[in-house]
């Protein structure tokens, strides 16, 4: 089992850099923590770590979830860099190891959408990215890209435990006409107008059904005692 789920988390950039994600599906849409790791990266070129809309290859993959985080503070990317502008000292974390075997191994927080961009939209594919930061940013040598996914089984797995009770449903649906879809998913108004409504007419013909024999009882009753009467008087 660890070896597909490693598989699947890992990938492979244009010049033999490997990309791991510590987890890349079904991670949760309000934000989850992941690690991301990186080896065979050239430490003469800085990047940045994020989860960013993929459009491509060769294309840059923007615009980034939460941005990129030049403070530091948010957490949504990491500045891997082992010679960054004056400004970015302290903040830009160093490769280790040099030439083209640095690696790095950083967290960011993945979440699915902000403000400005949704990655749950349909037609939007999303990923854990590197990319060569902006004093290179033409530089596509170090753009690597793992798919995420996130949880998306909630409102089924929500709805299919109401949809236990459809047995029932069906049967009651059958036996008064009415339709088995209202089920128990908040339709109790329209499923209990059918049971009523089916119990009313149902209740209404049996009344008259046993009007119509007591009246007809009581009509013999009188034939006969009238026979009775006019067989004693004589009469025919």
């Amino acid at each position: 089992m660890a070896s597909p789920a490693a598989a699947a988390s890992s990938a492979t950039g244009p010049e033999g850099q490997k990309l791991t994600v510590s987890k890349s599906s079904g991670l949760d849409p309000a934000g989850e923590t992941v690690t991301v790791s990186g080896t065979g990266y050239h430490t003469e070129k800085g990047i940045y770590v994020a989860f960013c809309v993929d459009n491509g290859a060769g294309r840059t993959p923007t615009p980034c979830v939460g941005g990129v985080d030049m403070s530091g503070e948010s957490g949504a990317s990491q500045w891997v860099s082992s010679n960054p502008p004056s400004y970015g000292e302290g903040l830009a974390k160093p490769y280790k190891g040099e030439g083209h075997d640095g690696s790095f191994s950083v967290q960011i927080k993945v979440r699915a959408k902000d403000a400005n961009t949704d990655c749950t939209e349909s037609g939007v594919k999303c990923a854990v990215i590197t990319r060569n930061d902006h004093t290179r940013g033409g530089d596509q040598s170090q753009t690597v890209r793992i798919p995420v996914t996130f949880q998306g089984s909630g409102s089924s797995t929500a709805t299919s435990t109401p949809g236990a009770a459809a047995p029932a449903d069906t049967t009651a649906g059958a036996a008064t006409g009415g339709s088995t879809t209202g089920g128990g998913t908040g339709g109790s108004d329209k499923t209990g107008d059918g049971p009523l409504a089916s119990t009313g007419s149902t209740a209404l013909t049996t009344g008259l059904t046993a009007a119509g024999l007591v009246a007809a009882g009581t009509g013999t009753w009188l034939w006969a005692r009238r026979r009775r009467s006019a067989a004693h008087d004589g009469r025919p």
